[in-house]
């Protein structure tokens, strides 16, 4: 009984350091990520997209410091805030990732830029940010700045969407922006990567909840809910329900799916009952069985 409760702790720390590791080279990666949205595309395009990144953008314009130096210590502040509301755990992760970007990204500044349409520039940086933020996210550490204001304020507001937060807060320095290049053209181009990258973010830590609302109101209900079980494999709730006019009890079948699924079940309602009565609407998110954790949702 000893022998197999100690290989049992055996196995189970073996897990635990494969998983640490895994965890740690998830986020170098995504840090390197980072580092090349930042240095091969916003950087040396003038732009700065907001948050410390971009701050730290605008600084080294008027400072002779890199970006990537710049991007440490603007964030030792908010790394001692971290470690009072987050504790040590998350902020170690949280010090590597974002050591690992200013490194980076002072080691990218010495190639030259991927490309000087800043319209592509702006996209493929704003879309490399968030993807690169985002995957930090869910390794459960962020790339310090504005990330670990967001993520206080989302304990305090869950409600509001990560993208957005970071859209309200980087709008502030996208019109500094233009303000310390006296460049419309840069805080507009800027405005774009905000756009990609907000969009991008809500993408990579929520998905894409494209899913539909179905009520259907039929005579035929068990006929309907009999083939959507069968033939989909739906999660269907029954509401009993009576019409105003002819005082008559009906049920009526509430359901929700992916949109993809939708033109089957429509399909199903049509073949079944042609008389039905159904209401159509877009659910932006799904919680549950079969979608998404709500707790994991708590980014």
């Amino acid at each position: 009984m000893r022998r197999k409760k100690e290989e049992k702790n055996k196995k189970n720390s073996k897990k635990s350091k494969t998983e640490w590791l895994k965890k740690y080279i998830i986020i170098t990666a995504a840090a390197f990520v980072n580092a090349v949205g930042i240095s091969l595309f916003i950087d040396p395009n003038n732009m700065a997209p907001g948050g410390v990144t971009g701050i730290a953008i605008l600084l080294s314009r008027l400072a002779p410091i890199n970006t990537g130096t710049l991007i440490l210590l603007l964030n030792i502040p908010i790394l001692v805030f971290a470690i009072w509301k987050f504790g040590i755990g998350l902020t170690v992760s949280t010090i590597y990732a974002t050591v690992l970007i200013s490194t980076f990204t002072n080691i990218l500044t010495s190639f030259p830029a991927a490309t000087c349409d800043r319209l592509l520039a702006a996209i493929a940086g704003g879309i490399l940010s968030a993807v690169s933020i985002g995957i930090i996210f869910k390794m459960g550490a962020t790339t310090g700045g504005m990330d670990i204001i967001v993520k206080a304020l989302r304990l305090k507001f869950p409600h509001l969407k990560t993208g957005n937060l970071f859209f309200i807060a980087d709008a502030i320095v996208v019109t500094l922006s233009g303000i310390v290049f006296r460049d419309v053209d840069a805080a507009l181009y800027a405005a774009i990567a905000v756009g990609c990258s907000s969009v991008t973010m809500d993408v990579v830590l929520y998905g894409r909840d494209e899913a539909k609302l179905l009520y259907i109101i039929s005579d035929k209900p068990e006929q309907i809910k009999a083939r959507v079980l069968e033939e989909l494999d739906i999660g269907m709730t029954l509401i009993n329900g009576r019409g105003a006019y002819s005082g008559n009890d009906k049920q009526v079948i509430m359901c929700a799916m992916k949109k993809t699924v939708f033109p089957r079940v429509e399909s199903i309602v049509r073949d079944e009952d042609a008389e039905s009565f159904m209401i159509i609407t877009s659910a932006s998110e799904i919680f549950g069985e079969g979608y998404k954790s709500y707790f994991s949702e708590r980014i």
